[in-house]
């Protein structure tokens, strides 16, 4: 394996999504499982004072992504170019890795406060793909876009997973790969994630999210980020792992935290789930010792 293949990701290992009731605990004992961190800089851009010094302790000994929630690339209104710039700034104010968006929408004249479904068809697969590749002329640099869950697909020429990849192509930008959110519509929609997973060009995932979600019926999970992440979310991680080698994997969760050490016992599965799969093809723990060994 050469080091490039070693570089390939942004970040290594499992990581945990940053919350503001979570800094406290993590400054206190900060935990050897958490390799890196994600923030969304919508939560930071412009804080000042002492949480800012605070949020700044945290880049200063972790590795961060970043994972934004309001550029509504697939919206009608005007891609907010001030707002990339300012986010810009952010990336390189604190040293931050790395920057990931939701292929979804959340606006057009006003936020809608939600992540609402682009339709897929061809027609939309170049508006996005435009807006992406906009993006990452302001920004500086490549990032990835998020396959998002949804409950309606109003409009569809084409399933989901030919719209991602049609996306992602035509923008030539990289994948944020939810798990769960897979799992969710796959229920929802009636498709396999298997087949889901074997579709995916793992050579454009940056890294993965994984979460839990509310079961509002046998047939309607909803993302939520709220719960524990069940056995079938784990398995489908698994999966991937063994198609594409262990990535990047960071474990969401928004409210309902547990105690510290029940949140960190997930990321522990993570960990547990990358050494298993170590060694699979395009792993970066193979390609880590690879690179290693030819500097001996």
């Amino acid at each position: 394996m050469t080091t490039e293949a070693v570089n390939r990701y942004p970040v290594h290992g499992a990581g945990l999504g940053l919350r503001r009731a979570l800094m406290g605990p993590l400054a206190d004992a900060p935990p050897p499982q958490v390799d890196f961190l994600e923030v969304a800089p919508e939560n930071w851009i412009g804080i000042g004072g002492a949480r800012k010094r605070a949020f700044r302790e945290f880049t200063e000994r972790y590795p961060f992504v970043t994972h934004g929630l309001s550029l509504s690339l697939g919206g009608p209104a005007p891609l907010d170019e001030d707002f990339l710039r300012e986010v810009r700034r952010f990336l390189d104010e604190h040293g931050i890795r790395y920057y990931s968006e939701h292929l979804s929408y959340c606006g057009d004249d006003g936020h809608l406060y939600d992540l609402m479904p682009i339709p897929f068809t061809e027609e939309a697969v170049d508006y996005v793909a435009a807006r992406i590749a906009r993006a990452q002329d302001i920004l500086g640099r490549r990032i990835a876009v998020e396959n998002v869950s949804c409950y309606a697909t109003p409009g569809a020429e084409m399933s989901e997973i030919e719209f991602v990849r049609a996306v992602l192509e035509r923008a030539d930008c990289e994948l944020l790969l939810d798990v769960n959110n897979i799992y969710v519509n796959s229920v929802n929609f009636g498709y396999d994630p298997e087949a889901f997973l074997d579709a995916i060009p793992g050579e454009r995932i940056a890294y993965c999210h994984i979460a839990g979600h509310h079961d509002e019926a046998p047939d309607l999970k909803v993302d939520t980020h709220g719960a524990d992440v069940c056995d079938p979310v784990w398995n489908l991680l698994e999966s991937a792992y063994r198609r594409f080698g262990t990535f990047p994997t960071l474990l969401e969760r928004d409210f309902n935290f547990p105690p510290l050490p029940e949140l960190l016992a997930e990321v522990d599965e993570i960990v547990a789930r990358q050494r298993r799969w170590a060694g699979h093809p395009g792993d970066y723990f193979e390609a880590r010792a690879g690179a290693e060994a030819a500097h001996v």
